[in-house]
């Protein structure tokens, strides 16, 4: 208890390059994630300090709080202060060379996201069976999974959402958003829409039947990410949704570092 009048609760926070997401523990397992877009912030390279409080109000002295970022270090420190001024114990994920039955096939673990490693982390814990993920965020990246636990590796592309804006970027007249998707689009939203999703549509359909080949197996394709909504609507293509992957992960990471601790 902490000081005779409230539970010490765990906290899983996903700081990401466009957003937060947060939950504790129970709330997680019930899928009640908060989330808040930070991209834009007026703090050029952060999440800046405006509202942090707020967000994490409900944080008291004592909780623990696991933290997994891709953000900038300044990013990452603002949200980690804010954690520490409501007397959370802060504890950072980092990726490892195995962790949980999963063994990462980079010979460098830092160079392998935080992200990634923990949606490899979340994948092997939701059952048997190899796993190819799909997360959309600001980038597309794709990783292969075994049955084994063992990662074969995998690939980083621009996302759809990446892609439209690096074109509006060096063409301002492009739309960013907007457009349907259709095989041959007979308007300039419509044709970035679908060139953009369609991309990256192909790119996870390649990655799966090289997949196949290569585990001689069908590996179950969970796509996750902000952007997963967009790429997967009207697509007849079978695979799990998995929102909240990276926080499943960490809370992996969570047992597992708390398992060695104890032991």
């Amino acid at each position: 208890m902490n000081g005779g009048r409230h539970p010490v609760r765990t906290w899983f926070v996903d700081l990401g390059n466009t957003r937060l997401k947060w939950a504790h523990v129970d709330a997680l397992r019930s899928h009640d994630v908060q989330a808040y877009a930070h991209a834009g912030s007026q703090e050029a390279g952060s999440i800046g300090t405006r509202g942090l409080d707020g967000i994490f109000a409900d944080v008291r002295p004592g909780d623990r709080a696991w933290i997994a970022s891709v953000a900038p270090p300044a990013s990452t420190a603002l949200v980690g202060s804010a954690l520490e001024r409501r007397g959370a114990i802060v504890v950072r994920a980092l990726t490892q060379a195995a962790c949980a039955g999963v063994r990462i096939a980079y010979a460098e673990p830092s160079r392998l996201g935080v992200d990634r490693f923990l949606a490899l982390l979340a994948a092997h814990a939701r059952g048997p069976g190899a796993w190819l993920i799909a997360s959309v965020g600001t980038a597309l990246t794709i990783d292969l999974l075994d049955a084994g636990g063992t990662h074969h590796g995998g690939l980083i592309a621009p996302s759809p959402t990446l892609m439209r804006a690096a074109l509006s970027q060096r063409a301002p007249h492009l739309p960013v958003e907007g457009g349907a998707i259709v095989d041959f689009a007979a308007d300039t939203v419509d044709a970035l829409a679908s060139g953009t999703i369609l991309s990256a549509r192909a790119l996870i359909a390649r990655s799966l039947r090289a997949a196949r080949r290569r585990l001689d197996t069908t590996p179950t394709l969970l796509i996750a990410g902000g952007g997963a909504d967009a790429l997967c609507d009207r697509w007849r293509v079978g695979a799990e949704r998995a929102p909240d992957l990276v926080l499943e992960g960490l809370a992996v990471y969570a047992s597992a570092a708390s398992a060695v601790h104890d032991g």
